[in-house]
């Protein structure tokens, strides 16, 4: 099987030493075990695919239609199930366990989940819009202000930035190394931050592009110089 995708919780951050003893902020990721729950063909549904499972549910908590189609898997109920697309040479099985084994430290993951929501906001906290005055009897604080002009079209450009819902929006974190993997606790450790709050659903997959690492290059030893007077700069003839 050469599937490169997991789905996983987020457990919070922590931070780790590397061999030359520099922190590093690292994500902590439960990730699997998951199951393959079905298998999609080009043949039967128009595109090859397979259905992912992850976190046992209860049966009396899952509606029927869906239990009938864990008891056609043979598997016991999923709380999430994604999906994600393979090439029709890859091999899967219905009922295979996916765990943290398909991925080696030093990899790259792409990352992906819903950010935190904002609720509903304004437009310098959404936007980045500058304040108003804050002196006394100026009448707008945090207000949008003019946004339309006078005279031609007469209304508001579309597209307009402005208020409104902020946050809970798909995001998906590019490149993210993967810095320490713990196959007893299923849990995956990344370099840097992820979307989302703790217990936010995420999906690790093999990363499409790879970042560019600058080399270490060191700096040349520098005679130590002895304590005392500054050497004397030489006279200009």
């Amino acid at each position: 099987m050469t599937l490169k995708a997991i789905l996983g919780k987020k457990i919070g951050m922590t931070q780790l030493f590397d061999e030359d003893g520099n922190v590093c902020s690292v994500t902590a990721i439960e990730a699997g075990p998951c199951q393959i729950v079905q298998v999609k063909s080009f043949d039967k549904e128009g595109y090859n695919a397979v259905q992912i499972g992850f976190e046992d549910k209860k049966e009396k908590k899952t509606k029927k239609p869906l239990l009938g189609h864990f008891k056609k898997a043979g598997i016991v109920p999923k709380r999430f199930l994604k999906e994600v697309r393979v090439s029709p040479e890859d091999k899967i099985d219905v009922g295979s366990t996916l765990s943290v084994d398909i991925f080696e430290e030093g990899e790259y993951v792409d990352v992906t989940g819903k950010s935190i929501g904002k609720g509903f906001q304004g437009c310098i906290k959404r936007h980045g819009w500058a304040k108003g005055p804050e002196t006394h009897g100026s009448m707008s604080h945090r207000e949008p202000g003019s946004m339309g002009a006078s005279a031609y079209p007469s209304r508001v450009v579309k597209g307009h930035p402005l208020p409104g819902h902020m946050g809970y929006d798909r995001v998906t974190v590019q490149s993210l190394e993967i810095i320490k993997i713990d196959k007893e606790n299923n849990l995956i450790l990344v370099k840097g931050h992820v979307p989302g709050k703790k217990n936010n659903l995420l999906m690790l997959k093999q990363a499409k592009k790879k970042p560019f690492k600058k080399e270490k290059v060191k700096k040349e030893e520098q005679p130590v110089q002895k304590k005392g007077k500054a050497p004397s700069k030489p006279k200009k003839k």
